[in-house]
């Protein structure tokens, strides 16, 4: 699985996105501009000391990433805008799902030229969209368990205490 990150913004996401990437075995795509320097110390917070086993790839603009992927499997755009939500459509273990900078999202020119990718979290009444890392989540886990949860340890245990029968 692939996090697709347009010119982000805000450090603290990038940094806990990419803590889940490493948590997920999910590679990270993150294409310039951005609003801080990879080595901002928010960044490396959000990420602690998971940024180093991160699966990172950068691209110097949307041009050069789509160029680099013109043969991907599939790409899916987050955005708040799309007609069909995250659980309604069929994620491949390769495919790519791409979230837009904090302030403005995909562009809309984006967004026209790939209407069946599209797909939004359903969120309340009139608010305008959940942080991009708690959504990045959501939908990554739930491509995730399409595919049946690959590579994950299924089974979690206590840390001092056993379960009992």
């Amino acid at each position: 699985m692939n996090i697709v990150l347009l010119e982000p913004e805000i450090p603290f996401n990038t940094g806990a996105i990419g803590r889940t990437c490493v948590a997920t075995d999910t590679s990270l795509h993150l294409i310039k501009p951005y609003g801080f320097i990879l080595s901002d110390r928010n960044l490396k917070r959000a990420g602690l000391d998971y940024w180093e086993k991160l699966k990172l790839r950068e691209y110097n603009n949307l041009e050069d990433f789509m160029r680099q992927h013109a043969d991907t499997s599939k790409i899916w755009y987050a955005t708040t805008k799309a007609e069909q939500t995250y659980a309604d459509v069929s994620y491949g273990p390769d495919d790519y799902i791409m979230f837009g900078k904090e302030s403005a999202g995909i562009p809309e020119e984006i967004l026209t030229s790939h209407r069946e990718s599209c797909v939004r979290i359903p969120m309340y009444g009139d608010e305008r969209s959940l942080n991009l890392s708690n959504a990045a989540t959501v939908i990554l886990y739930e491509a995730l368990r399409q595919n049946g949860f690959p590579q994950l340890n299924k089974k979690g245990s206590l840390h001092h205490l056993k379960w009992e029968n």
